[in-house]
């Protein structure tokens, strides 16, 4: 079977449609269609079947797509040992960030692979909801994603996950706020406040429900937004308090203090999504080493 064609059903697996695999790999969605059809002739059976107006992959197909995985894994990582012999982590890198995960990370990131002759990184920034960032990594080498403890959107998508750090959320309040001189919150000091949430199933909205559930009741959310330099001039404004990451606010934002919970599990976890055959780069292993390494310099700012 031709690696071509068997990666064109993994992507169809992956992305659940002829005109998303014809658009993500620069084809027509005729030449998808017939370049799976040749691969359903050389495997002998039926790879696909018709699903209302689209098309699913039958059982077969499913199968064939997992070894076209193990199959993608195995020539990247021939790719891989040849670059380790010669030493050379070379060629283009895409990283896909939130915003708050750019700001803190990628500037020394990218400092450093400039040092690396042959090594391109590209960032673009996006904030997607919870469940999208999944998808993303079939679309970049890597996604730096973030979920609530406990929380693991990306199960079972075959995405290997790499740890960053734990960020704690805490409360901002506008200097001068009743509660700006207390050590630490709890649910029932805040639960009366007007808060500024962020949109239905962006991470942060599990924390502001546990909180409610906490309480006892329903906490008053006047604005919805998913960009933290809005949320923190709503603040400053005296608009509401909310829930910001500890890392990226601390040090950027004057009049707004940062207070934590006490009972409330208020924390974030950063990770890099990757998928298998991608992550046997050695360009792409040598940017993510580069991340866990700025992250943890970032942990251990705050640590001390």
């Amino acid at each position: 079977m031709d690696v071509r064609r068997l990666d064109l059903l993994r992507e169809l697996a992956e992305r659940g449609s002829i005109t998303a695999v014809a658009r993500a790999t620069h084809r027509t969605p005729s030449a998808v269609s017939q370049q799976l059809k040749i691969l359903e002739r050389e495997a002998g059976m039926p790879l696909t079947e018709r699903s209302g107006r689209g098309i699913v992959l039958t059982s077969a197909g499913q199968a064939l797509a997992r070894s076209a995985t193990e199959v993608a894994v195995a020539l990247e990582r021939a790719s891989a040992l040849w670059d380790e012999f010669r030493n050379h982590p070379s060629g283009e890198v895409s990283v896909l960030t939130f915003p708050t995960a750019g700001q803190m990370l990628m500037p020394g990131v990218l400092q450093d692979t400039a040092r690396i002759d042959g090594l391109v990184v590209t960032c673009t920034d996006l904030d997607p909801e919870l469940a999208e960032f999944p998808d993303l990594a079939s679309d970049y080498d890597i996604v730096l994603a973030h979920t609530m403890p406990g929380l693991r959107p990306w199960g079972g998508r075959g995405l290997r996950v790499v740890p960053l750090m734990v960020e704690p959320l805490d409360v901002g309040l506008p200097v001068g706020h009743r509660l700006a001189e207390r050590s630490y919150l709890t649910a029932s000091d805040v639960v009366d406040e007007t808060w500024i949430g962020v949109p239905p199933g962006f991470p942060f909205e599990r924390v502001l429900h546990e909180l409610e559930q906490q309480a006892g009741r329903r906490i008053d959310i006047a604005q919805r937004l998913s960009d933290m330099r809005i949320i923190e001039a709503f603040i400053l404004a005296g608009l509401g308090i909310a829930f910001l990451p500890r890392f990226t606010t601390n040090a950027l934002t004057e009049g707004i203090v940062l207070k934590p919970m006490r009972g409330l599990d208020s924390r974030r976890e950063v990770v890099a999504l990757v998928r298998p055959d991608v992550a046997e780069r050695l360009a792409v292993r040598t940017v993510l080493d580069i991340l866990v390494a700025h992250a943890a310099r970032v942990e251990r700012a705050y640590a001390t």
